[in-house]
């Protein structure tokens, strides 16, 4: 426990060197400032190609974006984030490159720190789950948006209208006219008051508003990015939200939820789930395995959720209009997601293996998952077969009706539901005439003021990646991915609830995670470990 602790700040020290090496970079060697100046032309340079291998017609070909000699282009979408969080020269750069740097000596003094046997702290320290709890909801992710709030409202915003806020005048500018004064009086609508008009200008006071919380919706016109002020107000939000949630659990003052008593009390009453959440507590507060598989299922769903929102709902200036980097950016969030995912199933299997214990868990959830893994196994297959036969007899007609000249004769299915659920939320090109979409609605007049303009301008415009107008190609495409999606399930699925035995190995278990087969003697038992489903 205490060496994986340790190892923890060690990973933050490299996250923070990494991080630093970015900024000084394309500090060093980049066109950041150049690209302020123009972010829809400019090309972002990443950092100097140096390689000795280069030969004359290489350096031509990648020196560009106004470089003296070969670079790599930047399609991370750092300079987006950079200039939309407020920071607009090299000096800046030189500087949250120095910071991080800082950051990263502190975690490896932290991770040293943590080893020796006076800092150590006791095993009994991490089996305390709520203080875990409380500490992450509260002070981990409560106070860090809290903060970010902050910056966003002080510099970000600030910079968004032109004001260039840094430690020399932070304290001398106010980020609203009347400071805190609403704030106390209880009249906090008036921070949603006079925001930036759909003519203004980033960067500049151009068009400018006051206002530092809004709930505008939509997109900045010309940045075709979410409004900074929305963001602001998201982020005090979800602040508030964990620092109210780290309240919640039984620590030292004897009030609060206690988890095992929240998981034992879990027993639905018509008796169908068995005994429930029993014995869950222990089994997971026990289990390494356990909770890093719960992790990572966790992390591995928000990294996909974050590929879609990078384009569907884009926070960074200018960023949906470089379709480079959007598509880079979900292609890589995407492919990281798939392996995070991956990674639960490993360590579920492991915890089976290893540390799962049957009498602990009797007629618990977790046991029943295991009692009818054969109906889960199935019904996974089945929906596999099923989509892999009709995608690919769908996608095998089409183009063979295309290679004999007679496109017309094509099975083309539109994704009516979708298209559907695109039209309820306003957009129109579907003709669909429903709820948002339809002018008489009494939701759509009655947002008019309000919410809408932003919104409905900002879906039915086709120059953003919001709400892009789906056919039948994205019908089959939805369906292979599906297809892709629902086998890889079914192997790591099936992979983790026959990690303890099989119909053809019932004594799996006692042959550890990962073995090649039972020898020559036992046929049928090679590649079948829990290992070999994952890998």
């Amino acid at each position: 426990y205490q060496n994986i602790f340790a190892s923890h700040f060690g990973q933050l020290a490299i996250i923070f060197l990494w991080t630093s090496g970015n900024l000084f970079h394309v500090a060093w060697q980049g066109n950041f400032e150049s690209w302020i100046q123009d972010p829809l032309h400019v090309r972002p340079i990443a950092h100097a190609i140096w390689d000795p291998h280069f030969g004359q017609p290489a350096v031509e070909a990648f020196t560009r974006g106004g470089a003296i000699g070969p670079v790599n282009i930047a399609y991370s979408g750092v300079y987006q984030w950079w200039y939309t969080i407020g920071l607009r020269t090299n000096g800046d750069l030189y500087t949250g490159a120095l910071f991080l740097l800082l950051l990263s000596a502190i975690s490896l003094l932290a991770s040293w720190l943590h080893l020796q046997p006076k800092w150590k702290p006791s095993v009994s320290w991490f089996k305390n789950a709520e203080s875990r709890l409380n500490h992450h909801l509260s002070g981990l992710f409560g106070v860090s948006s809290l903060a970010w709030t902050g910056h966003l409202i002080h510099v970000a915003i600030p910079g968004s209208r032109g004001e260039y806020v840094r430690w020399n005048n932070f304290l001398d500018v106010l980020p609203y006219p009347q400071g805190l004064g609403p704030l106390f009086m209880g009249q906090w609508n008036l921070y949603a008051q006079n925001p930036d008009s759909s003519n203004h200008l980033f960067g500049t006071s151009q068009g400018a508003g006051t206002a530092i919380l809004t709930l505008l919706g939509g997109f900045h016109p010309q940045t075709q990015s979410l409004w900074l002020t929305d963001i602001a107000h998201h982020h005090l939000a979800i602040a508030f939200l964990f620092l109210v949630a780290g309240h919640m659990y039984r620590t030292n003052f004897g009030i609060g939820h206690s988890i095992k008593d929240l998981l034992e009390a879990h027993i639905p009453p018509g008796g169908r789930l068995g005994r429930g959440h029993k014995g869950l507590y222990d089994t997971i507060n026990n289990s390494l395995h356990f909770q890093l598989g719960l992790a990572l299922a966790s992390l591995g769903v928000i990294t996909s959720l974050v590929a879609q929102h990078m384009y569907s709902l884009p926070a960074y200036a200018f960023i949906a209009q470089d379709f480079t980097t959007q598509a880079a950016l979900y292609t890589h969030h995407q492919y990281i997601a798939g392996f995070i995912m991956t990674g639960a199933f490993a360590h579920g299997a492991i915890f089976f293996i290893r540390d799962y214990n049957p009498e602990q868990n009797e007629d618990n959830v977790l046991a029943r998952m295991l009692d009818h893994k054969e109906a889960i196994i199935s019904h996974l297959s089945w929906a596999s077969l099923f989509l892999g036969f009709h995608t690919l007899g769908l996608y095998v007609h089409n183009d063979v009706m295309l290679a004999f000249g007679t496109p017309e004769k094509q099975i083309l299915i539109e994704p009516i539901f979708a298209q559907w659920i695109q039209s309820a939320h306003g957009k129109t090109s579907y003709g669909f005439d429903v709820l948002l979409s339809s002018t008489n609605s009494p939701a759509f007049n009655a947002g008019r003021s309000i919410w809408l303009p932003g919104w409905l301008n900002a879906i039915n415009e086709n120059s953003n990646s919001l709400f892009l107008t789906i056919g039948p190609g994205d019908f089959l495409v939805h369906h292979a991915i599906a297809l892709g999606l629902h086998t890889t399930t079914l192997i790591l699925v099936k992979g983790a609830l026959d990690a303890r035995g099989s119909k053809l190995m019932p004594d799996k278990k006692d042959f550890g995670y990962s073995f090649p087969c039972d020898g020559p003697g036992r046929g049928g038992t090679c590649d079948i470990s829990a290992w070999d489903a994952f890998y």
